[in-house]
């Protein structure tokens, strides 16, 4: 910017007076941190505070996740596991990338972040993820779900590169963008049931095959009460009888004994560091765990959940523009909050019992997802803030800042846990959460982006095209994605660790390029 060749005063009066450098989303204004509080000598102290955030910013994400809520609200829903899957935790395991593209897009200047964070993401998922796995468990991929997930992730790539090319999108676009998931959706819900119809055929074929007189239903029971006999044996003779502060105390503590004796000394550093964080967001965020027989049900902590979570929610969306706002100009809307909570809190109090969860629990974890989704969407617009700060003081552009730090800080910790999957003897699981998850990060990313971008403007949204690292972005997504479509049918599906190896050296080259280009050695 032209603004980084004046001195420390004009910097700042720069920063100050120019239209772009405003940035509305977020709580602390980063350009003027580091252009009006800061000297220029400081610049890499700035530099170092800026990674340190964005470090912090994709952990803070993945401890909000809302995984356990939205499966309480699937089952109570009772939907089938595909569905929920494909619909609720997919959001769940795919919110900080959309909040972040969506507070990407809600700027202009800075929606090149999501373009280079979603296009950056896709090439770090399917080819370092991807050929980690076949390095770490060379398998044989199911052909029909591969083929499947490729082809519309490479529809979805071709959509997005003719709405960059054109430069805007419309509204109809933007709707049928986000119809292409509907229809990812209804194919694998049908392609799982013709699969579930085909197995079941095959079963009673067998057992129609079988000997003669002889009854599966008495087998099949036996195990059954055994089972419940035992698990009745192994139940407690008396039950545990806290009381309501020892519930609070031990609903509060984030640190399990077993697990701190057992984990080395750097673990429990870092779990001292993140624990403040965490003990936060248990007193702020309800969790509804079906897994667990009391549905994770503590009566004290979720009666303070109704007076902290819509709190959470008033200060905290659209980074706390409503924090400010009174009805009729007199009467804060955050103070109602607070006494509607107080009262809802004392009623449920004292309608329930710390043993048993009430009828009514599952609205808790609606609750704990409205939490959590504030939580994470303001947490999305500080990366946001942080990275075109950086952006700024490096002179590094959108684009490359989303593909690298971005992309890597929202990837990684899905790169470790497909790896971990994949040498539990897993790679299928491993291969299909890679295709998968990034076909709904991009579709519902760019799409919803756009979609909260036209509410905004009441008009089409405008792509402000970075040139030719763009375009070196989108070319190298497709074609990964191409040469996997043709190399693994080719290859009878099997991914070796050959194939892991080019992967892994296609991305080091595309990387390469990349910086090339955005540093002017590459250019046309």
């Amino acid at each position: 910017p032209a603004g980084l060749s004046l001195n420390s005063d004009g910097r700042c009066a720069f920063v100050k007076k120019t239209p772009d450098c405003n940035m509305v989303d977020g709580f602390i204004d980063y350009l003027q941190v580091a252009f009006c509080l800061l000297p220029p000598n400081l610049t890499p102290l700035t530099i170092t505070l800026c990674v340190s955030l964005l470090t912090i910013f994709p952990h803070f994400l993945s401890l909000c996740s809302f995984c356990p809520n939205l499966s309480a609200i699937s089952t109570c829903l009772h939907l089938s596991h595909n569905v929920a899957g494909v619909t609720f935790l997919a959001l769940g395991n795919g919110a900080p990338d959309i909040f972040s593209a969506i507070a990407a897009f809600s700027h202009p200047n800075t929606a090149g972040l999501a373009v280079g964070a979603l296009f950056g993401a896709g090439i770090f998922v399917t080819t370092v993820v991807a050929g980690s796995v076949a390095l770490v468990k060379p398998f044989v991929v199911a052909s029909r779900p591969f083929l499947r997930d490729v082809s519309f992730y490479m529809v979805a790539v071709f959509w997005t590169f003719l709405m960059l090319f054109r430069r805007t999108t419309s509204l109809g676009e933007t709707l049928g963008y986000l119809s292409l998931y509907v229809v990812y959706v209804v194919i694998v819900i049908v392609s799982s049931f013709i699969y579930q119809r085909q197995k079941r055929l095959m079963l009673s074929s067998s057992e129609n095959t079988s000997v003669p007189g002889y009854s599966h239903k008495h087998t099949d029971r036996q195990p059954m009460k055994r089972r419940n006999k035992y698990q009745s044996e192994y139940r407690p003779l008396l039950p545990s009888t806290e009381s309501t502060c020892q519930i609070l105390l031990t609903s509060l503590n984030p640190v399990d004994s077993r697990k701190w004796r057992r984990k080395p000394w750097s673990w429990r550093v870092f779990k001292v560091l993140k624990t403040p964080v965490e003990v936060l967001l248990l007193l702020c965020i309800p969790v509804v765990d079906p897994d667990k027989e009391d549905k994770n049900w503590r009566r004290p902590l979720n009666c303070l959940h109704l007076i902290t979570a819509p709190l959470v929610c008033v200060l905290a969306f659209q980074s706390g523009v409503y924090g400010d706002y009174k009805i009729k100009g007199e009467f804060p809307l955050w103070l109602l909050i607070l006494l509607l909570g107080l009262f809802l809190s004392a009623i449920v109090f004292c309608s329930t019992s710390n043993d048993c969860p009430p009828k009514y629990h599952p609205v808790f974890a609606v609750l704990g997802f409205m939490a959590s989704a504030v939580l994470i969407s303001a947490a999305a617009s500080e990366v946001v803030s942080v990275l075109h700060m950086l952006g700024v003081v490096l002179s590094l552009s959108n684009t490359v800042l989303g593909l690298t730090l971005l992309a890597w800080g929202n990837s990684i910790g899905d790169c470790f846990s497909d790896i971990t999957v994949a040498k539990q003897g897993y790679p299928q699981m491993a291969i299909s959460a890679c295709f998968g998850g990034i076909i709904f990060n991009m579709l519902f990313g760019v799409g919803l982006g756009c979609l909260v971008q036209m509410i905004k403007t009441q008009s089409d949204v405008q792509f402000e095209a970075e040139g030719l690292l763009t375009w070196i972005l989108t070319g190298a997504l497709g074609l990964s994605l191409a040469l996997s479509f043709i190399t693994i049918p080719l290859s009878r599906f099997h991914l070796d660790r050959g194939y892991g190896i080019f992967l892994l050296v296609f991305y080091a080259a595309f990387l390469l390029v990349a910086l090339l280009t955005e540093f002017g050695k590459i250019h046309i």
